[in-house]
């Protein structure tokens, strides 16, 4: 028989646990001999494997070409440069590529789902692949089920399963065993892995793991490891190839000058095409934007901010609009009780006397309604019944520790309906938003006795509600009646006897201020959306500077009675949204984005999944957030904390300008290089550089110094900036135009020090053309690091690290006369060397004047 066929007591029995869970020792011994709870990813390439690969690029086996050319003609030198420049090529990409395949590993470490399991009879929290076969599971709606097992505990649980059955209604489940054979559809008594808990409560016995697991047979969710390419990388390798093609067609009108006008040999003209090719083409764009992407995605891991999708690194950039939720995100998720009101009266949690029966009955309901628990110092579930639970243990003397045992059914709260209801021996007791809790009572307790609750009563408790929420409190209402039926349903939620309200304060971060302050300055609207009461929320959000003299705040009801017209009309007013449903999240989210904004939202519910998908970055809270959250989710917060999105989208405007600066000089710098080589053409004069001249130049020039740029941590006129438009293109018409400007100005000062050189002869021009454009472009990386003149900038160590390197070896190449022959180059003296020097550092000095001019004037 299987185990769905099986009593509890009998899988128990077969897997030799009882219902305190396995002990920790034992949970280790199963490990060993069972494995690791995870789907086996298909396997990942090797290093040599993809040291192999960089050998396919086009480019690449241009490059092979060219070296069997140079070998067939006996040029050995050039044949030994192009070998290196190949095998370098592929060793740094080889380490860029395994780099980036270690950074998304660490990130899929970080985001392993946790579970909560019983070992020893203690609930703890553990790490979903550390899960073992006969393991006891708690599950609540919004877990993402680990591993399959048999359910000894189903309060109202249903469950998606379309992963494994392709049908997106969710099943209900029970825990009686079933007597025939049947199909995993139709298995209501078990739980499979990667399926998600869409309501209620339950917990199971873990009966197989890993590859053994239903979804581990199909092996198709966690297998997929390959890597989408980004929009950004896209577009790209979209304009790498256009580029190519135009470059190509360069090379060959140069391959066609020289040899019908420059009257070159054909296979030297060649030489110098193909090299032209290489040296013209930035081969490091595609790795540029990946590396510098992996970077980052580790950098803001270690902030606490776990990039799911690399696209989101480029969206993040363009975010004009965060919707953030109040509890945990913008505050500190640190619950405090500190005030009751039962029957016309009002006090400090302090003055608690849990000889009244009032205070009695609500310090029994703070424990029994609740589903946190302390154990060892050690505080598990929502902050709010965490303090609930330490107000109980503060304030009444005469604990009962057997209050949770007694508990026999289960209502879990519902965001629709916003209340909780446990069943406990013969009474039921409710939690839950005081307005719609009154709605549900008849009676209010005073002192003992039940009396019939007014229109006056409701009035007064609302008062006190609507005061204590003005001073940023939350506030829940308790409710209880006697219940002595085995099934509980929300028709059981009426009629109820209204016990007294309590209010909790949890006070706003103290960063989250600043870093409203700092989404203001960067052009970004910080939005809160809660589903605490309107007083409330308007409190912590003015506190904070969100909320502002002026704005408005909506709440659900009156968000329902708005047309989709009106909201767009009032939406940039409203920067406070309160008692919000799921369902509202996700039309503020569509109006924000109807008005051409890029919008992030938090979440972390299990209801809060289409919103997450909805925004453009989804934001799930690592800690409070559900499975179903995060996997819906673009970016998961580790601290849970509004600072930590703050810092993300920074960091993402950082990247996205990095990349650009990179790009721009790649491109200017492979744009006087084709320059160089044009002019000559045209004017019929020998070519200004050998191959070996270009294809060192192109060694030392764009991979080290590129990543420099790429690694560069940005400044404040970054952060100040509005958010740019995510339609537009990364190479529009102002970067091409720096480009081309840029570019000249090199290509300029490199034929002046390349005509100086002719007045002596052809190889004396060449190795100051050389010398000249590989100097040029060394400094020029310095340049590309920011829109701000260098002055401005704090060191970058890594653009000078690339600079010191790649100078170092282009002034021992010029004079070392053991490399002139190798290189081609001549014995310069100390004054054409210092017109080297001289010619690649009046670009720069313009380029900087030009900057300061800008930075001042704007523009």
């Amino acid at each position: 028989m299987e185990a769905y066929q099986k009593t509890f007591s009998q899988v128990q029995h077969e897997l030799s646990v009882n219902d305190q869970g396995l002990s920790p020792k034992e949970a280790l011994i199963r490990m060993q001999k069972y494995g690791k709870n995870e789907i086996i990813a298909s396997k990942q390439p090797s290093v040599f494997s993809i040291f192999i690969d960089q050998f396919k690029d086009l480019l690449v086996i241009i490059l092979i070409v060219a070296a069997l050319i140079s070998a067939f003609t006996g040029e050995i030198e050039s044949t030994l440069v192009i070998i290196v420049v190949i095998t370098i090529n592929a060793i740094l990409g080889t380490i860029q590529s395994v780099k980036a395949q270690k950074s998304l590993n660490s990130l899929k470490k970080l985001s392993i789902p946790k579970v909560k399991v019983i070992r020893s009879g203690k609930k703890m929290e553990i790490p979903a692949n550390e899960l073992t076969i006969g393991d006891i599971v708690v599950i609540v709606a919004g877990d993402v089920i680990s591993g399959d097992g048999r359910l000894i505990e189903a309060n109202n649980l249903t469950i998606n399963e379309s992963a494994l059955t392709g049908e997106s209604e969710s099943v209900e489940k029970q825990t009686l065993p079933l007597h025939h054979e049947c199909s995993i559809a139709d298995m209501n008594n078990m739980v499979f892995s990667g399926s998600l808990v869409t309501n209620g409560s339950g917990s199971y016995v873990v009966t197989k793991i890993g590859m053994n697991t239903q979804i581990g047979k199909i092996a198709t969710m966690l297998n997929e490891t390959k890597q989408r390419k980004t929009p950004l990388q896209k577009s790209l390798d979209e304009f790498s190839l256009r580029l190519s093609i135009g470059i190509i067609v360069i090379c060959i009108f140069v391959l066609v000058m020289d040899v019908l006008f420059a009257k070159e040999q054909l296979l030297d003209a060649l030489m110098v095409a193909v090299a032209l090719a290489v040296a013209a083409i930035p081969e490091a764009l595609g790795s540029i934007v990946t590396i510098v992407l992996s970077i980052s995605t580790q950098k803001m891991a270690q902030e606490n901010a776990i990039i799911k999708n690399l696209n989101a690194v480029e969206s993040l950039g363009c975010i004009s609009v965060i919707c953030s939720d109040k509890t945990g995100t913008l505050t500190q998720n640190k619950m405090e009780a500190t005030d009751i009101y039962t029957r016309d009266r009002r006090i400090k949690i302090s003055e608690l006397n849990h000889r009244e029966y009032n205070h009695n009955i609500l310090l029994k309901s703070f424990v029994i309604c609740n589903n946190a628990s302390i154990s060892n110092g050690k505080n598990i579930g929502d902050p709010t019944e965490i303090a609930l639970l330490e107000a109980y243990h503060n304030y009444c003397f005469n604990h009962d520790y057997d209050l949770k045992t007694k508990r026999r059914l289960e209502l879990p709260f519902d965001s629709s309906r916003k209340l909780m209801s446990v069943a406990s021996n013969n009474h039921l007791y409710t939690k839950g938003a005081p307005d719609v809790l009154l709605n549900r009572c008849k009676t209010i307790l005073n002192d003992g006795y039940k009396e019939i609750l007014t229109n006056r009563d409701k009035k007064k408790i609302l008062e006190q509600n609507d005061f204590l929420a003005s001073e940023g409190k939350r506030v829940l209402g308790f409710a209880y009646k006697k219940f002595y039926r085995n099934t509980l349903t929300i028709q059981d939620e009426y009629d109820l006897v209204f016990i007294g309200l309590v209010a909790l304060i949890d006070p706003p971060r103290p960063e989250s201020f600043q870093a409203v302050q700092d989404c203001i300055s960067a052009g970004i609207k910080p939005i809160m959306i809660t589903g605490d009461h309107a007083t409330t929320a308007c409190s912590i959000a003015m506190q904070i500077g969100i909320y502002k003299p002026g704005d408005k705040c909506l709440d659900g009801k009156q968000l329902d009675k708005m047309t989709d017209n009106q909201l767009y009309a009032y939406l940039p007013q409203i920067s406070v949204y309160a008692r919000v449903a799921p369902e509202h999240k996700i039309r503020i989210v569509k109006a924000w984005q109807k008005s051409g904004k890029v919008v992030a939202m938090t979440g972390d519910g299990v209801n809060d999944a289409p919103a997450l998908k909805q925004s453009d970055v989804g934001v799930a809270m690592g800690i409070t957030g559900s499975e179903v959250a995060k996997d819906g989710a673009s970016m998961v917060l580790t601290d849970d904390n509004f600072a930590t999105i703050v810092n993300a989208i920074m960091t993402g405007r950082i990247v996205y300008t990095n990349i650009k600066n990179a790009i721009i000089y790649l491109l200017s710098g492979n744009l006087s290089a084709i320059i160089c080589v044009l002019v000559t053409s045209f004017l019929i004069l020998p070519t200004p550089f050998l191959p070996v001249h270009l294809l060192f130049i192109n060694l030392i020039t764009d991979s080290l110094p590129a990543i420099a740029i790429g690694m560069e941590k940005g400044n404040e006129e970054i952060l100040k900036q509005k958010p740019r438009n995510i339609n537009k293109s990364l190479l529009n018409k102002e970067t091409i135009l720096q480009v081309g400007f840029e570019g000249l100005i090199i290509s300029i000062f490199t034929m002046l020090s390349y005509f100086m050189g002719l007045r002596n002869n052809e190889l004396t021009a060449s190795s100051m053309a050389f010398g000249t454009l590989c100097l040029a472009r060394l400094l020029h990386g310095f340049n590309c690091r920011s829109d701000l003149p260098l002055i401005k900038l704090p060191l970058n160590y890594y653009s000078l690290l690339a600079f010191l390197m790649g100078g170092l070896l282009l002034i021992w190449i010029l004079i070392s006369p053991n490399f002139h022959s190798f290189f081609s180059i001549s014995e310069l003296t100390l004054r054409q060397l210092a017109m080297i020097f001289i010619f690649a550092t009046l670009p720069s000095i313009i380029i900087q004047f030009y900057k300061m001019i800008a930075s001042r004037h704007n523009f």
